[in-house]
């Protein structure tokens, strides 16, 4: 059966498996979705290490004692205050300060969940230089770790998901899969097995690793420097509504709209396509995260470059992705067959999707 580079087409397959599986066929429809499943897995040979590993289980024993990282929890909370209080100065801020931040939020938002995530994490399609610059260079306006940490990271959320060796484990509660996971030392387990994952493919991508070489002074630059100058030298911007609404409430915005991915999205909503696992479908982070808030679909297909089955629908970053793509700037987009999502619903949905 020819399946494309970018995406998975079989009309046969698609036909037969449309209509719903009766209690006698429920074996053949598990058959067909694990065939669909190694056809998403054959689109993307070069990236496996954010597929869930169900084989590892956490080690017996109470756990390690928290240790507190304070130069991270003074910092954290300095930031939040100086948003709070740039929030009480969005009333009086020029209109170009106003477009500036919510410009500068799309952009960043972008580089994270178009760069950091969809690209260099999980690998769904390829960009070309011009855009991957651009990512990057957003991306350190984000200030949410270089990419290859940031990247590091979420692979080993994906691979041990809702483990030890999870770094957000949302089987912790709101608060530490939310920020209370960068607050403290990581779990012994998470360094152990975070440590031994293949980031061969990061480590040779020159533009990455220059990042993270030059990272510290990119990061006061990009997002914290040039965010509180720009106003300020070309619309004349008063320097204090400059610092905490351009710069710190606009990244402190950017930051909760990520961290919500972690929190709400495995905490709140259904599970149609798994109901097995933690990730959840929920709106309202897809609407402050640019579309990553499908996260049951997205952990049971991370190889597909909308992170939804529905494309553009509450997902600006597949828009984006798609003008790109229109550009001739992306390309080799990864899209699991409608017939493969079907199956999965079957097998493991929760019966909360409009098919089933």
């Amino acid at each position: 059966l020819p399946i494309s580079s970018s995406y998975m087409t079989t009309t046969t397959t698609t036909t037969t498996i449309t209509k719903p599986l009766s209690g006698g066929l429920e074996n053949e429809g598990e058959k067909l979705e694990k065939i669909f499943q190694q056809w998403g897995e054959d689109i993307r040979p070069e990236m496996k290490e954010d597929i869930h590993d169900p084989s590892y289980q956490d080690e017996e024993g109470p756990p390690p004692k928290l240790e507190y990282v304070w130069r991270n929890i003074i910092l954290m909370a300095l930031l939040h205050l100086g948003a709070l209080y740039g929030i009480t100065l969005v009333p009086s801020c020029k209109v170009y300060t106003w477009i500036f931040v919510y410009v500068s939020y799309i952009v960043t938002g972008l580089s994270i969940t178009a760069g950091a995530h969809r690209l260099w994490s999980h690998r769904t399609y390829k960009a070309r230089l011009p855009l991957r610059l651009f990512l990057i260079i957003a991306n350190t306006m984000a200030f949410q770790n270089d990419v290859y940490e940031w990247a590091r990271d979420h692979r080993a959320h994906h691979k041990f998901t809702e483990t030890h060796a999870d770094p957000h484990d949302s089987r912790r509660g709101f608060f530490f899969s939310h920020v209370g996971w960068l607050l403290v030392r990581k779990h012994p387990a998470v360094k152990e097995k975070g440590g031994k994952l293949d980031m061969s493919d990061l480590k040779a991508e020159k533009l990455v690793m220059f990042q993270r070489r030059y990272y510290k002074p990119g990061l006061l630059l990009m997002c914290f420097i040039l965010p509180t100058l720009v106003p300020w030298y070309f619309w004349g911007e008063t320097f204090q509504h400059s610092f905490y609404v351009a710069a710190l409430l606009r990244y402190a915005l950017v930051l909760n709209g990520t961290w919500l991915v972690n929190s709400a999205a495995h905490l709140y909503g259904y599970r149609p396509y798994d109901r097995n696992i933690g990730a959840r479908q929920n709106m309202l982070t897809s609407m402050g995260a640019l579309g990553e808030g499908f996260h049951n679909y997205h952990h049971t297909f991370p190889y597909d470059y909308s992170a939804s089955e529905y494309r553009w629908h509450i997902n600006f970053t597949t828009f984006f992705i798609d003008c790109m793509a229109a550009l001739g700037l992306a390309y080799d987009r990864k899209k699991v067959s409608k017939a493969a999502v079907l199956a999965r619903i079957k097998r493991t949905g929760d019966g909360s999707h409009k098919s089933g």
